[in-house]
C-alpha cells in the first residue's frame, strides 16, 4: 500500500504541477539514472537471496526501487492527458480489486503457471521491441492489451504464491519483501498498459 501511495503522489505531482512537469521534460538524464537504479535494485532483490531476506537491507532496497520506479511512472504519465491518467487509475483499481478477490476465492491453482507466464512475458518483450520499428495505434493496442492480460494473470499468480495454503507452490515467509515487490510491479504494469490502451484509443 505504501508503495502504491508513493507512486500515486509522484504521478499527481507530475500531471498537476506544471513546473515539475517542465523540469522532467528538460532533464531526461534523471530518467536514465532512475532506470539504472530500478534495474539494479530489482536484480539485487531477485537474484540475491541474502539481500532480499536480510533486514533492513531488503526494506531499504525496496524503498529505493519504489522511489525510482515511481519517478519513471511519473515521467511516463506526462505524455497523457490528466483525464486519461485518472481513468486508467480508476480502471486499474477496479481490475486489481476484482483479480485479488478472484485469486482468494477461486479453486484454480495459478501457482503452477509460472513457466507459462515467464514465456508469455518474454514473448511480450520481443513484441514490444518489434513494435518500436513498426509504430502505430494498432500495434500499441495489441501490445498493451497483451501486456494487461499477462500482468493480470501475474497478479493472480503472485497473490496465490503469497497466500500459500492448498496451492502447489508458495513464497517463504522470509520472502515477504520480494512478494511485495512482485505485487507492486504487477499493479504498475497493469496501470501502464491500461493507460497505453486509453491513449491509443483516443482520437487525438
Amino acid at each position: 500500500m505504501c508503495q502504491l501511495l508513493t507512486t500515486l503522489i509522484f504521478v499527481a505531482i507530475a500531471i498537476f504541477h506544471l513546473p515539475t512537469k517542465k523540469y522532467i521534460a528538460t532533464h531526461p538524464g534523471l530518467s536514465i539514472v532512475a532506470i539504472i537504479i530500478t534495474f539494479g535494485t530489482l536484480i539485487a532483490l531477485a537474484c540475491c537471496d541474502d539481500l532480499r531476506r536480510k533486514t533492513p537491507t531488503n526494506f531499504i532496497l525496496l524503498c529505493i526501487f519504489t522511489v525510482a520506479e515511481s519517478f519513471l511512472v511519473a515521467v511516463s504519465v506526462t505524455r497523457y492527458y490528466p483525464d486519461q491518467v485518472l481513468m486508467a487509475l480508476g480502471l486499474t483499481t477496479l481490475i486489481c480489486f476484482g483479480l485479488t478477490i478472484f485469486a482468494l476465492q477461486t479453486k484454480v491453482d495459478f501457482t503452477v503457471m509460472g513457466g507459462f507466464l515467464m514465456i508469455a512475458a518474454l514473448i511480450l518483450l520481443v513484441g514490444s521491441i518489434v513494435a518500436i520499428f513498426f509504430p502505430g495505434k494498432l500495434m500499441t493496442l495489441i501490445i498493451a492489451s497483451a501486456g494487461a492480460i499477462i500482468f493480470s494473470l501475474y497478479l493472480i499468480y503472485d497473490t496465490q504464491m503469497m497466500m500459500g495454503g492448498d496451492h502447489k507452490y508458495s513464497i517463504s515467509p522470509e520472502e515477504y519483501i520480494f512478494a511485495a515487490l512482485n505485487l507492486y510491479v504487477d499493479i504498475i504494469n497493469i496501470f501502464m498498459y491500461i493507460l497505453a490502451i486509453i491513449g491509443a484509443s483516443s482520437d487525438d
